[in-house]
């Protein structure tokens, strides 16, 4: 399976996304998300995104993949909750506690490894998979050759950082 996904900071570039032909987007709230230099959404706008999107046939991945302190729990429970409501298609998480709050609270909502994770190799890849992920973002500095090993070895999908900060899966 081939997917263009595309990078979504705000709403102008979401539109630009979706009518260049994203399969999906990628976007962050204003809470537990590494999208530093991007406007990001609050939550009425993430609900309009994702709405927007859905009306394209385009699919939405939230990121919230800070490594979280103890402060952030509770708010991530409900900002999970609210995400699946909104219709979410998946969650984009680094932090196991926070995979693991996520599926607590969206059970339903597909869990796909950051590649802040820095998955670098089949068994990580596979303990991912084991815990309920259905893809991992490999880690930005692994050969062609690394790819294809880590792929023989492990039945999750992959995905993978082509140019830069574009991903491809």
């Amino acid at each position: 399976m081939i997917e263009l996904l595309a990078p979504a900071g705000d709403f102008e570039r979401l539109q630009f996304a979706v009518a260049y032909g994203a399969d999906a987007v990628y976007l962050s709230g204003t809470s537990f998300g590494l999208r530093a230099k991007a406007k990001n959404f609050d939550d009425n706008q993430l609900a309009a995104a994702i709405e927007y999107a859905h009306n394209h046939s385009v699919r939405v991945y939230v990121t919230a993949n800070i490594f979280a302190h103890n402060n952030d729990i509770d708010e991530m429970r409900g900002y999970f909750k609210g995400l699946a409501q909104m219709g979410a298609d998946a969650f984009i998480i680094s932090d196991p506690g926070v995979m693991m709050i996520a599926k607590e609270e969206a059970p339903d909502v597909e869990i796909h490894i950051s590649t802040q994770a820095n998955t670098t190799n089949y068994a990580s890849a596979n303990f991912w998979h084991k815990m309920g992920a259905s893809r991992v973002i490999l880690a930005r500095e692994l050969s062609l050759t690394e790819i294809s090993e880590l792929r023989d070895k492990s039945d999750i999908l992959l995905e993978g950082f082509v140019h830069g900060a574009m991903c491809m899966s």
